[in-house]
């Protein structure tokens, strides 16, 4: 039987919408990494990127950069959903630890919330290659400032 807590409601203040995230990331580093927005659902946010020339580095595996932008990419984008329209949320710690190694294909990241304060919010940021192996696990510490 499902209790409240086994499904705590969703962060997001704003409704998500891919082709919103998606268009609000043309012209940018996101869009030069070939990043998509893929799915959104209440407390989470997912987008893959491509494992190819523009996210490796010379050795031929995925660049560890590439997977930081991902994952930041995921939880600013998640935190921005959570706040008022006079805040934004801008990043002001992020760590990774690269599990595996990726030479090709596609990989997922997935955002969930670990807080969503006033005045910060902290992400939990999971990249996967194509066979749901973990590649990347990333933790983004969020500051929300007035916008402007």
């Amino acid at each position: 039987m499902d209790r409240p807590h086994d499904h705590p409601p969703s962060p997001f203040r704003h409704p998500p919408d891919l082709d919103t995230l998606n268009a609000l990331s043309r012209d940018t580093a996101i869009d030069t990494l070939g990043i998509v927005f893929t799915d959104v659902g209440p407390g989470h946010i997912t987008a893959t990127m491509p494992v190819d020339a523009r996210t490796r580095q010379p050795y031929g595996l995925l660049h560890g950069g590439s997977s930081v932008l991902l994952a930041e990419t995921l939880g600013s984008s998640a935190g921005n959903l959570c706040v008022p329209d006079d805040r934004i949320c801008v990043g002001i710690e992020i760590n990774a630890n690269h599990l595996r190694a990726a030479r090709d294909g596609v990989v997922t990241g997935t955002a969930r919330p670990l807080h969503v304060g006033r005045s910060t919010q902290v992400w939990d940021i999971r990249i996967e290659d194509e066979q749901g192996r973990p590649v990347c696990v990333s933790r983004l510490t969020l500051a929300v400032v007035p916008r402007g």
